[in-house]
């Protein structure tokens, strides 16, 4: 999987695009401390129930997501973030159309 070329302005709205029915990602760095990827889900759209033994920051670039983490609903819109603690079930659903960066930190 490529990534995103450096010393560049990148617009990450326009890096990834929607796709009926499907969960589509695009990696824009990876490294040993972490790595960075783009998704955009279609409505309804979504991540089952999983866990990862790291944090993860989700920020919302467009449209509106749920976010649940331990059973706790969190409703995001375009602009909104939220960490993901390492070992704490989490899950995503597009309640429309939405895309969003996800960070993830190994330490």
């Amino acid at each position: 999987m490529s990534t995103a070329p450096k010393s560049q302005i990148l617009n990450f709205a326009e890096m990834v695009g929607y796709q009926e029915g499907s969960v589509v990602s695009r990696q824009i760095t990876k490294a040993e401390a972490g790595n960075v990827t783009l998704f955009a889900f279609d409505k309804d759209q979504g991540l089952s129930e999983h866990t990862a033994p790291y944090d993860a920051l989700v920020h919302i670039l467009e449209g509106e997501a749920e976010v649940t983490i331990s059973g706790q609903p969190y409703h995001l819109k375009e602009g909104n973030a939220i960490i993901m603690p390492a070992n704490e079930p989490h899950a995503l659903r597009a309640i429309q159309k939405f895309k969003m960066l996800l960070t993830m930190i190994r330490a």
